[in-house]
């Protein structure tokens, strides 16, 4: 067999060959291949509702209730009204600036004069019986018979050497402006002179402070007010 006669055997082979290949190739190409299908479901969102900002809901306010008590307000006290008269009421009434060794002003009348009130106040000192003896001479007995009353202004009014002390005046007594308190005489070292009212303003301290009691300020400016009827305080 020359070259010629193998080649030609050789591609007949090789002819065949392929043949069978291409014939299997297509048998494979044309067979139903399980086909792995994953099916995606694609599942449209859940619609949210839209976003709102939430406003309060309106409640109702506490009504508010105070617990406190108003505090009382103290009344406001009456303002006192202030009268003066003169202390002597009666006829041919003398009396001058001048006195002795203290501030007081003795009043000439004659006895059983009406001793009044000054002023409206209180009954500070009474003294009903005539202990002066002018053997001993006590200072504290030389007024005889006197009455004393601390007015609303603060001020004691004293008079003394009187012949007698009217009835219902006693310590503590409220009287007013203007009513007795006494009547005018000679008691006490008065005995040997004109009848007359010892008449003193001084400051309030106890009622046996005779010292006090007979006079600290010059009356006589104050007499003299009180005569006209001016309301002049001390």
């Amino acid at each position: 067999m020359n070259v010629h006669a193998i080649l030609c055997w050789v591609l007949a082979a090789c002819t065949l060959v392929l043949a069978g290949c291409g014939k299997t190739a297509v048998s494979v190409s044309q067979q139903s291949l399980p086909v792995a299908t994953v099916a995606i479901v694609m599942s449209s969102p859940t619609p949210f509702p839209p976003t709102r900002t939430p406003r309060p809901s309106p409640t109702s306010l506490p009504t508010l209730t105070s617990t406190l008590e108003p505090t009382p307000v103290p009344p406001t006290a009456t303002p006192v009204t202030l009268t003066y008269v003169f202390p002597v009421r009666g006829e041919r009434i003398e009396y001058s600036p001048y006195h002795h060794d203290y501030p007081a002003t003795d009043i000439f009348c004659p006895v059983g004069s009406e001793f009044v009130a000054p002023t409206s106040g209180i009954v500070d000192f009474v003294n009903r019986v005539d202990r002066w003896n002018p053997a001993t001479n006590q200072p504290e007995h030389r007024g005889g018979l006197a009455v004393a009353i601390i007015g609303d202004d603060g001020w004691r009014y004293y008079g003394s050497h009187l012949s007698a002390v009217a009835e219902g005046i006693e310590p503590g007594v409220r009287v007013e402006a203007g009513q007795v308190l006494g009547y005018t005489g000679n008691s006490g070292n008065a005995r040997g002179t004109p009848p007359h009212l010892h008449f003193g303003i001084s400051r309030p301290t106890t009622p046996d402070d005779w010292a006090v009691r007979r006079g600290e300020i010059p009356p006589f400016a104050y007499l003299q007010a009180w005569e006209r009827g001016e309301l002049l305080r001390p």
